[in-house]
Order: C-alpha cells, then structure tokens, then sequence
C-alpha cells in the first residue's frame, strides 16, 4: 500500500471511528482528520521505532500485546500535536482501542491490497 493509501485509510478511519464513538474520540474536520493522520505518518516513522526498540522487553513478555500501548502512545503524541480540541480521546483506554481498531482496519486493507496484486 502506498503512502497516500494509507493516509486516505488513516484519515477515514478517524473519521468513521469519531461517527461510531462519538463519546471516545473526537475529530473536528475532515480536514483535522487529514492533518492527524499526516502527523500519525511522521510519529509512526521518526517516533514508534525508538518507542518499539525501547519497549522490547515487555513486548516480548506479553507476547505482542504491548505494542497496541505503544500504538495508543503515537496516537495520543498525536491528538497532542494536533491539539486536543481538534483531535482527541476521552482517556488511554480509549486511545488503546482505536490502536486496536486502526490495527485491525489496517490490516485488512493491506492484505486486501496484497490479494489484488497476487492474482
């Protein structure tokens, strides 16, 4: 999947998230929703790495589990770049399900687009 594939996944994400939880994440705009996921792009590449090197052992510990803690992390660096009023959830545990729920879409999508290029 290329990168504006992925941008334009992130971004509807976001905003299909905030429609079906409206309680547990907050997306001002569209165009909020643009800017998150550019910034989620940027964390996932200069931050999560040093995050994931950081957090091994743990992860190791929970058999993977504890990288959907690092997800929610990046997730809420982001609603703070972006500004809480304009992007935000309503706690971490929040933040640690729609790192879950992003997962799962985005794992989805590239195996869908895996599929398309198999054939």
């Amino acid at each position: 999947m290329t990168y504006f594939q992925r941008l334009i996944v992130n971004t509807l994400t976001f905003v299909s998230l905030s429609v079906i939880f409206p309680n547990m994440i907050y997306v001002r705009s569209i165009w909020m929703a643009i800017i998150a996921a550019f910034v989620l792009s940027i964390l996932n590449m200069l931050v999560k790495p040093v995050l994931t090197i950081l957090s091994l052992p743990f992860t190791l510990l929970t058999f993977g589990l504890f990288s959907f803690i690092v997800n929610a992390a990046i997730l809420k660096m982001t609603s703070a770049f972006v500004g809480e009023l304009n992007f935000g959830f309503s706690s971490f545990g929040a933040a640690i399900l729609m790192a879950v729920i992003m997962s799962l879409v985005n794992t989805i999508v590239s195996e869908r687009n895996l599929d398309k290029y198999n054939e």
